[in-house]
């Protein structure tokens, strides 16, 4: 699966046979038919393992009541940076194959792909609901944390040590970017929000530097 994974990102599905992929796994071709009938088997495989299970697993999350819109956008968004940054090739061969999918395929995928979006709209609403979140529009705010949640897997590789720093500060960063400010203080566009974030960036270097510049 990792074999095949990593071949249909680098070269597409079309351009990858089976033979490629018994050779990269150390196998012969009639050996690799024990394991899978045809690589349409395989695609399949990585296609309904990399759409459907992240959709379902958002939705368990949303549906708990031991946690609130914070903390489940929180954890909705630690899980699919998890999945981004531990197997970033399978998300890669998705996109690379995406025109090339069987119909059937194609339509897990993009059902898939609704699914997920669907959960992160319906988190942000809950939050902008009990006040906890800004008033945004969920859905714009939605594709923009799950795009930055996927980039990972262009960037970042798996081999790379900061893989838990990375995911927490993604986590953290979906959710800053609808997130009330803590002083309750809401500025809708023009001087005041660019004076707000100075104000802010001033903050965040006075904190990284001990307070003060040191002669």
């Amino acid at each position: 699966m990792e074999e095949a994974t990593e071949l249909f990102a680098e070269r597409g599905f079309a351009a990858t046979s089976l033979g490629d992929i018994a050779e990269a796994a150390g196998l012969t071709r009639p050996a690799i038919y024990h394991y899978v009938a045809n690589k349409d088997e395989l695609l399949a495989r990585l296609v309904h393992e990399k759409t459907e299970e992240p959709a379902i697993l958002l939705r368990l999350i949303n549906e708990r009541t031991d946690l609130g819109p914070t903390e489940k956008l929180r954890t909705m968004a630690t899980e699919i940076a998890r999945g981004q940054v531990h197997s970033p090739a399978r998300f890669r061969l998705l996109v690379r194959s995406e025109a090339e999918l069987p119909e059937q395929l194609s339509e897990v995928y993009q059902q898939s792909r609704r699914n997920v979006l669907q959960e992160f709209v319906r988190v942000i609403d809950g939050g902008i609901a009990s006040g906890v979140f800004r008033p945004v529009d969920p859905r714009i705010a939605a594709l923009g944390v799950i795009g930055m949640l996927n980039w990972i897997a262009w960037w970042h590789h798996p081999s790379a040590p900061d893989g838990d720093r990375v995911i927490e500060q993604l986590a953290d960063m979906a959710v800053q970017s609808v997130l009330h400010e803590k002083d309750g203080t809401h500025y809708d566009s023009g001087p005041s929000r660019a004076i707000a974030a100075l104000r802010h960036n001033l903050d965040y270097l006075e904190r990284q530097f001990g307070g003060g510049s040191k002669g």
